[in-house]
């Protein structure tokens, strides 16, 4: 299958590697020259996904938000206007679902197919071909997308027939992750204030009821010092943004959400936003006048 894959950072890079080991052609294109040069470099299409539109049966779209998922669908060199009839665009960014749902139907006018499929599993499980998708879209849709789905994917969650459903799902994951990233980042700056050292804290928390996913994964970037972006302060508030956006609209309180969100403000604001996110322990740690390892 020809497959295009627009926006190649940490999870759009893995997504492109896996098909292309699953035997798919693979077209990049990334704002970044260099991203694109290394795809090709690792076995891409060497041509331009632009003008190879045409011939392609799937476009992946990995970047960043909706504003950047609307120039790239439907801008001036918008890719749905060249696609062929039948061709689907598996949209894999975090939007409103109001957003997935208009871009399913302006696809729609063009005879392209569309799956709301946002991802989750960070850049090493999309390097090895075992993200989740949360995906909704007509069942035309998931045919033309399954062979994609298989490359990138360990477990595909059918959420419905209807664009939007998938957004939804995602927003609720981020909720979730985003709060328990802040969550962690101020248990373990509480527990350095109390005299534990950060090793000890991840010794002992993750056998205890204490425990996520999210501490257990980003925990160990602190105790390391490590701010290496594998997921970078800058998309919490985008995501949670867009979290508060969707239940501003369903006149739904969201008060936690709200606090995680200013943490990460917080640190956008003090110059950390390309660090990673477990990087938003420095706030409580500055606020409290605590040194965190790799901290100055």
């Amino acid at each position: 299958m020809k497959i295009g894959v627009i926006g190649l950072g940490s999870m759009g890079y893995g997504i492109a590697a896996s098909l292309i080991r699953s035997g798919h052609t693979v077209y990049g294109s990334d704002i970044n020259p260099a991203a694109v040069a290394r795809l090709r470099a690792d076995g891409g299409a060497d041509a331009d996904i632009v003008s190879s539109a045409s011939e392609l049966g799937a476009a992946v779209i990995v970047v960043l938000n909706s504003a950047q998922s609307e120039t790239v669908l439907f801008g001036e060199h918008g890719l749905v206007a060249g696609l062929k009839p039948g061709a689907v665009v598996i949209l894999c960014v975090t939007v409103a679902p109001d957003y997935a749902q208009s871009a399913f139907k302006r696809c729609a006018e063009h005879g392209v197919l569309f799956l709301d499929a946002p991802i989750s599993g960070g850049s090493l499980k999309a390097a090895a071909g075992k993200l989740s998708v949360m995906a909704s879209g007509t069942p035309e849709a998931f045919a033309a997308a399954r062979p994609v789905l298989d490359a990138m994917a360990e477990t595909v969650f059918e959420l419905g027939n209807e664009a939007g459903a998938g957004s939804a799902m995602k927003a609720v994951n981020q909720m979730l992750a985003g709060i328990h990233i802040a969550a962690m980042a101020e248990a373990i700056t509480f527990a350095v204030g109390q005299g534990i050292d950060p090793a000890t804290f991840l010794k002992v928390i993750p056998a205890c009821a204490g425990t996520s996913w999210m501490l257990e994964n980003r925990a160990p970037h602190v105790v390391a010092g490590d701010y290496t972006p594998h997921s970078a302060i800058d998309i919490w508030p985008k995501d949670l943004g867009i979290v508060l956006d969707v239940a501003r609209k369903s006149k739904f309180a969201a008060p936690v959400t709200a606090a995680a969100l200013q943490q990460f403000v917080s640190a956008a604001g003090m110059g950390m936003g390309r660090e990673d996110d477990a990087a938003v322990a420095k706030v409580y740690a500055r606020n409290a006048g605590l040194t965190l390892p790799g901290m100055g």
